[in-house]
């Protein structure tokens, strides 16, 4: 059965829109102790993840321990080795122009400010920022954030 991409798109905006609820529920929660939160991306604490160039910084959650939304910076040009994580995740572009595609020799599908995609948990990827300037997303993902080169 042939789904029509109108009906593509609805599920996909409906899955999006599931996840960036669950990801402001749980900010929420993580929050509890303040009534309201705002920070400009210029006051973020960005850090080092332990993976070549690329820092994050916390959105809900920590991403080295368990369920979390988090901003990750990609430098200008940036290319990630064929990897996998072990969860599920989605991502939100937030500025630059990223692609993410099951490994470098793919056709790159640029994704500009506002694009998001979906990463099967286990399945190889590479992750580009193809901006002249930094890439900035937003991740969220069932467990901890983790990265284990692929052949």
């Amino acid at each position: 059965m042939k789904v029509s991409t109108k009906a593509t798109r609805s599920h996909r905006l409906r899955m999006l829109i599931a996840a960036l609820a669950l990801s402001a529920g749980l900010a929420a929660v993580g929050h509890a102790t303040n009534t309201f939160i705002n920070p400009p991306i210029t006051e973020m604490k960005f850090v080092d993840t332990g993976i070549g160039p690329l820092k994050a910084a916390p959105g809900f959650g920590d991403f080295t321990k368990g369920a979390h939304s988090t901003f990750i910076k990609l430098p200008a040009g940036f290319v990630t080795p064929l990897h996998v994580h072990t969860a599920d995740y989605y991502g939100v572009v937030i500025s630059g122009v990223v692609a993410n595609a099951v490994d470098a020799s793919v056709t790159d599908v640029p994704l500009a400010p506002g694009s998001y995609w979906f990463q099967k948990g286990k399945a190889a990827h590479v992750t580009k920022c193809l901006s002249a300037t930094e890439c900035v997303l937003f991740i969220t993902q069932p467990s901890k954030f983790d990265f284990e080169k692929s052949n």
